[in-house]
Order: structure tokens, then C-alpha cells, then sequence
């Protein structure tokens, strides 16, 4: 139940539009074109089985996980505010 001058969906409204805003996001980092054999930053070679099952990468599994570790580290989310700050 939504107070003050919100709407009364404005609360889901608010969640749907940040997640579907993390979801463009996301898929806007995905890799496109083909895969490289070999990783573009150690350049320790990729298997076929990942290239295979994640088109156009071009990171090995280490990297990729210390470039998510990054990533994760600045999201820019407020997943602890309260209700009032995420309607700002």
C-alpha cells in the first residue's frame, strides 16, 4: 500500500522498472560477435566447450570472474534504502 503522493502501484512500479533497467544493463554487456580462442587480457587459451556455450566471449573464467567482481563491487543500486528514498 503506497502513501502520501505515490500511486498505489507505485512501489512495484518503481521495483519492475529497476529490474527490467538491470536486466537492458546486462544484457548490454553481453559479448557479441565471435568468440576468441584465447583470453583477451592473460591470454591463457578458452575451451572450445565455453566458446561454444557463451557466444562471442572473449574473457577466461578467471577474468571474467574478477571483471564481475568489479562490476559487482559499482552497481549503483540502493537495495537498502527505504521505500520512500527509491520513489525519489
Amino acid at each position: 500500500m503506497a502513501t502520501g503522493w505515490a500511486g498505489d502501484g507505485a512501489v512495484q512500479d518503481q521495483i519492475d522498472a529497476t529490474i527490467k533497467d538491470g536486466i537492458k544493463r546486462v544484457r548490454s554487456k553481453l559479448p557479441k560477435g565471435p568468440g576468441l580462442a584465447h583470453c583477451e587480457e592473460c591470454d591463457v587459451a578458452i575451451p572450445k566447450a565455453r566458446r561454444k556455450a557463451v557466444p562471442g566471449v572473449r574473457l577466461c573464467v578467471s577474468c571474467q570472474e574478477a571483471r564481475d567482481r568489479e562490476d559487482g563491487a559499482a552497481s549503483g543500486y540502493n537495495r537498502r534504502g527505504s521505500k520512500d528514498s527509491q520513489l525519489r
